[in-house]
């Protein structure tokens, strides 16, 4: 199986920090297109995303469960499933205990990509992440992904090494999906 990492805040949805008010969940411009565009060509559709909000005290993991509902159910009305979503609510610096820690989960290590993959027999080379900032890329890259950027303001450090080179830019999720497609018809 082939998948699709994405990225959930200025990928899919509206970045709005730390927010898990489903009525304030909205998808991105061309989410619905470039993802049906990206399913037909036989990709399944993965979250990964950090939540560090629950280690911070700002929500707890029943509100990320609700918000993965929402994702669901508006890629839903876009004709689209979501086979699985992947989050980690850890963070070093936390003020909730059990949350304050280091992980392997937290991106941009690949933890998340990794026991998707586990779950559910992905090739991890013949899938891409897709995030709005270098550490959803390296993530991907460290996983064995090709990763690819949305260039939408959200990275703001631009801090490059080997790991943080995405494969492919694009502006919007649907650009995105246009040069997957185009990926994939060059033999590997």
């Amino acid at each position: 199986m082939k998948a699709i990492f994405l990225d959930k805040d200025g990928t899919l949805i509206d970045d709005l920090p730390y927010n898990v008010e489903q009525r304030r969940i909205t998808l991105c411009p061309g989410v619905g297109s470039g993802l049906r565009l990206l399913a037909r060509l036989d990709y399944k559709l993965f979250v990964v995303s950090n939540q560090d909000g629950v280690a911070h005290g700002y929500f707890c993991e029943q509100d990320v469960e609700g918000v993965a509902h929402r994702l669901t159910e508006l890629l839903f009305r876009e004709r689209l499933n979501l086979e699985g979503f992947y989050y980690c609510p850890h963070h070093p610096d936390g003020s909730v205990a059990a949350y304050a820690r280091e992980c392997n989960c937290r991106k941009p290590k690949p933890g998340m990509l990794l026991q998707a993959a586990h779950d559910h027999g992905i090739d991890l080379r013949a899938s891409w992440m897709i995030g709005d900032i270098l550490h959803d890329v390296e993530a991907g890259n460290r996983a064995g992904c090709r990763t690819l950027l949305i260039d939408n303001g959200n990275e703001t450090e631009w801090r490059l090494g080997p790991r943080r080179i995405p494969t492919r830019m694009a502006p919007d999720l649907y650009a995105a999906a246009v040069l997957i497609a185009e990926e994939d018809k060059v033999p590997r």
